[in-house]
C-alpha cells in the first residue's frame, strides 16, 4: 500500500452527505434515490433533493438555528429519511427517537435530549401524551397524518396531542420555501443517537458531520451507482440512517428502505428492489438459515453483505445465498467503523450467477481493497476466519489492547479495545450533558470502546464479549440499568438484577431479572411479567424471571450477577 494523504482521502468524495446529494441531483437527478418499499414510493435524487431543501427552509423560517435539537419520533422510514435531511440542511442537529420507547423511557431521553422541536407521525401522539409535561420545553410539535391509502394512515382524526403545545400538520414542513443558506463544515454537529450505558442510563453520542463520512468511507469502496443498499434496520439507529441511507446517498445509489425486517418477505423485496448490499444482524442471519434449503438459493442480486458480528458458519451461509463478498469490522456509534475486514466468500464456480450480478467487478474491489489497507480474504481462506474476526484498524486510526491499568496487553491477551484517531472530529464529540463519562472514555488519550478483544499475531482484531452489563436483543443493544430501573417500578418490587445470557438463536442475548420483593410483600414471576408487558418494549422485556427472598451481595453491596447467571444457566441445562 501506498502512503496516502488521509485528509485528501477522506475528503475525496466530499466532507458532507448534503452537498454529495446535491452533486447527484445535478449529475444524475432522473436516478433513484429512495424507493419506499411499504408504499411502492420511488424518489429520484433531483426530488429527493428537492423535498429535503424545501423542509429545510421551512424549518430556517420556523426560528430553527443552527446547532438546536431537532427529534424525530416515528417509524416511517422515507418521511424520516426527508425530515433528516432537512434537518441537516438546516444547520440543525437529528436526533431521533427510538419508536418502541414509552413512558419513562421516553420521558428520559426527550428531558436529555431537550428538542427545540419534536417531529412524530400520528400514531404515536398517544404515546406522547403519556408524557406531555416532558414536552414543555419544546417549541414546535409537527404532526405526520399519512393519506389514506397508505400503510401507515390512521383513521378517521386519530388521537391529538393533549399536552401544552399546538399542533401543527406535516405539511408545515412542506409548503413552497427555498433552500436555506445556511454554511455547514465538517466538524458541525449532525446527529445525537443514544447508545446503551452500563451502569447507568443509555448516553446520547454527539455526532459530527465528519463521523458519519468516515462510518461509511471504508464500505462506499465496494459500490458503485448500480448498487442498490437494501435496508429495514431502524431510522433511530446510525446503521439504518447513516450507514445504509447516507451510504447509498454518498456513492450515488439507490436505497431500498422498508419499516422493519420481514423473514418471509426478504427475498421478494431483494428480487423487487435488485438490492445488492445489505446489513444482517444476527437474528436476521438465524432466521433466513432456518429455511428450507433450495437449489436456487443464490439466484439473487445480494451480493455484499455485512454481518454484525461475523457468525461462524459464515461460509456456509453465504454459498448458500451467494454473498459473494461478506465484510465485518467493529462498528459503534461512538467510534463508527474503525475495524474492517472482506472476505470473498465465493469464487468462479460458485459465485452469483451473471444474470444477477450487479455493482463492481471483483477486481475493482480487491484493487480499492489495496488501496486503503483493507485486507481482503479469498475464498480458499475464508473458512480459517471465525467468529467474532474484526479484521485491522482502519487507516484512519491507531488501535489497541488496554488492561484495566490502560496498560497495552500483548498478542492474543483479551482487553479493552481502544482507538486513536488520526484526523479531528473523526470519533464521537462527547457523550451530551454527561461530561464526566466523556472524559472517562477519552482517558489518557485513548478512546476507550467498552468492548473487550484481542489483537492476534497477525495485526488483526478479533471480538471477544461486552464488557459491563450491555444486552443485545434483536439488534438493540440494551443497558441493564434502564431494565432494571423498569422492573423496579413494580409495585412489591424491592430490587432487580438484569443480566443476559446467551440465546439459543443467534449470537444474541436472553434477557433474565432475578427480583426480590420488598419486606412484607407478596410477589410471583407472573406479576413481574404483566408489568414488563405493560411498560417496556418488547425487546427489553426478560425472557427469563425469578422471583428470590433475597439477591446475593458483596461486603460493599454489589449485586454478585456472576452467582446469578450461574443459577439460571444450571437451571435451564446449560451449563
Amino acid at each position: 500500500m501506498t502512503k496516502l494523504n488521509l485528509l485528501e482521502e477522506l475528503q475525496r468524495d466530499g466532507e458532507l452527505v448534503t452537498e454529495r446529494l446535491a452533486y447527484w441531483a445535478q449529475q444524475t437527478g432522473e436516478r433513484t434515490c429512495f424507493y419506499y418499499g411499504e408504499d411502492d414510493i420511488t424518489l429520484s435524487f433531483a426530488e429527493f433533493n428537492r423535498l429535503s431543501d424545501v423542509i429545510a427552509g421551512n424549518l430556517v423560517a420556523l426560528g430553527i438555528a443552527k446547532g438546536e435539537h431537532v427529534s424525530v419520533f416515528m417509524r416511517n422510514q422515507l418521511i424520516t429519511a426527508l425530515a433528516m435531511f432537512g434537518i441537516w440542511k438546516a444547520g440543525a442537529v437529528f436526533a431521533p427517537v427510538n419508536f418502541g420507547l414509552t413512558g419513562r423511557l421516553l420521558a428520559y431521553q426527550l428531558g436529555d435530549t431537550k428538542p427545540v422541536m419534536l417531529i412524530a407521525d400520528r400514531a404515536l401522539v398517544p404515546v406522547l401524551n403519556e408524557v406531555a409535561e416532558q414536552c414543555a420545553g419544546i417549541r414546535e410539535l409537527v404532526i405526520y397524518d399519512a393519506p389514506a391509502g397508505m400503510h401507515d394512515h390512521v383513521a378517521g382524526d386519530g388521537v391529538a396531542f393533549a399536552g401544552p403545545l399546538t399542533e401543527r400538520a406535516w405539511e408545515v414542513l412542506t409548503r413552497p420555501a427555498a433552500a436555506p443558506a445556511v454554511a455547514l463544515a465538517y466538524d458541525d454537529i449532525a446527529n445525537i443517537i443514544y447508545t446503551s450505558g452500563t451502569t447507568g442510563p443509555a448516553k446520547g453520542v454527539v455526532l459530527s458531520h465528519r463521523w458519519m463520512n468516515q462510518y461509511t468511507f471504508l464500505f462506499r469502496q465496494l459500490l458503485n451507482q448500480d448498487d442498490v443498499v437494501y435496508n429495514d434496520l431502524p431510522m433511530y439507529h446510525v446503521g439504518g440512517a447513516v450507514f445504509n441511507v447516507v451510504r447509498a446517498v454518498w456513492v450515488g445509489c439507490a436505497a431500498a428502505c422498508w419499516d422493519r425486517f420481514s423473514p418471509t418477505q426478504f427475498w421478494q423485496r431483494v428480487a423487487l428492489s435488485n438490492a445488492t448490499s445489505a446489513v444482517l444482524v444476527d437474528t436476521m442471519i438465524s432466521w433466513l438459515a432456518k429455511a428450507e434449503p433450495q437449489p436456487d438459493d443464490n439466484h439473487n442480486t445480494l451480493n455484499k453483505v455485512y454481518m454484525q458480528p461475523l457468525p461462524a458458519k459464515h461460509v456456509e451461509i453465504s454459498q448458500r445465498f451467494g454473498f459473494d463478498f461478506v465484510t465485518a469490522g467493529f462498528g459503534q456509534t461512538e467510534s463508527g467503523m474503525s475495524c474492517f475486514t472482506i472476505i470473498e466468500e465465493t469464487d468462479a464456480g460458485n459465485e452469483t450467477p451473471p444474470a444477477f450480478q450487479r455493482g463492481q467487478t471483483r477486481a475493482a474491489i480487491r484493487s480499492r481493497a489495496e488501496r486503503y489497507g483493507v485486507p481482503i480474504l479469498g475464498h480458499d481462506a475464508a473458512g480459517t476466519v471465525g467468529k467474532g474476526h474484526m479484521g485491522s484498524p482502519s487507516i484512519f486510526v491507531e488501535a489497541t489492547i488496554l488492561d484495566e491499568r490502560d496498560r497495552e496487553c500483548a498478542d492474543n491477551e483479551a482487553g479493552q479495545l481502544a482507538f486513536r484517531p488520526k484526523l479531528p472530529a473523526y470519533l464521537l464529540h462527547e457523550y451530551l450533558g454527561k461530561p464526566e463519562a466523556t472524559v472517562k472514555a477519552f482517558r489518557n488519550l485513548w478512546f476507550h470502546t467498552g468492548d473487550s478483544a484481542r489483537r492476534n499475531s497477525d495485526g488483526s482484531y478479533t471480538f471477544v464479549d461486552r464488557m459491563g452489563d450491555r444486552i443485545r436483543v434483536r439488534g438493540e443493544n440494551i443497558s441493564s440499568f434502564h431494565i432494571e430501573d423498569m422492573i423496579n417500578q413494580c409495585p412489591g418490587v424491592g430490587m432487580t438484577a438484569a443480566f443476559s445470557i446467551p440465546a439459543d438463536d443467534g449470537d444474541e442475548d436472553d434477557v433474565v431479572v432475578f427480583v426480590a420483593a420488598r419486606e412484607q410483600q407478596s410477589l410471583s414471576e407472573q406479576q413481574v411479567r404483566d408489568w414488563a408487558e405493560q411498560t417496556m418494549p418488547k425487546f427489553m422485556r426478560p425472557r427469563h424471571i425469578r422471583v428470590v427472598p433475597d439477591l446475593p451481595r458483596t461486603l460493599t453491596q454489589k449485586v454478585e450477577k456472576f452467582k446469578l447467571r450461574a443459577m439460571i444457566l444450571a437451571e435451564l441445562g446449560k451449563i
